[in-house]
């Protein structure tokens, strides 16, 4: 089954760029026609290792090479470790966009959640959950759609102890977008 959905939309759907395919394809494909409202924000995360600092994860490239010097990485073995972007005004966001590491350990971002809001409280980690990560495999840019929450803060939140959070780029997208459910 296929289902097309377009949310507020100002005039009627064509269908003239429309694709099928085959093969199994990832269950939610989204075209984001309006900015990445991430790369303007301000990003801080609970501790910094090395020179992976939090604005690592909102600079626009996607390169999810760690050693290269593109990705966010808190310090070793933490308990709940965070990351933030504050967007400095608040947005109906409709999808979060995740780049994970692609040189090593995929795996350590299964479970993380992606919470919107706009408050601080418990470092954002208590705003609404947009969505919970399961994984993203090595090097790969996965969506998350939000069903618009509002909020000024984007947190990627990995509860547990003896945890790692590596982000390659986190990307923050807010209004009109189409959306295909395979």
């Amino acid at each position: 089954d296929v289902h097309i959905l377009i949310q507020k939309a100002p005039q009627p759907l064509a269908l003239v760029d429309v694709e099928a395919y085959a093969a199994a394809l990832p269950k939610v494909i989204n075209r984001y026609p309006l900015p990445n409202v991430a790369l303007k924000g301000e990003a801080t995360q609970s501790s910094t290792l090395s020179f992976a600092t939090a604005s690592k994860a909102i600079d626009g490239r996607r390169n999810s090479f760690y050693s290269n010097g593109f990705c966010s990485h808190t310090a070793e073995d933490e308990t709940n470790p965070w990351w933030r972007v504050d967007l400095q005004r608040s947005f109906t966001i409709t999808a979060v966009k995740v780049t994970n590491r692609g040189d090593c350990c995929a795996e350590r971002l299964d479970g993380a959640e992606i919470r919107i809001g706009n408050s601080l409280e418990n470092n954002g980690n208590n705003n609404p959950r947009c969505a919970v990560i399961s994984h993203i495999p090595s090097g790969q840019a996965f969506y998350f759609p939000c069903n618009s929450v509002k909020g000024r803060y984007v947190t990627v939140f990995l509860p547990g102890s003896a945890k790692v959070l590596s982000l390659c780029e986190v990307e923050v997208y807010y209004g009109k977008y189409l959306q295909f459910f395979t």
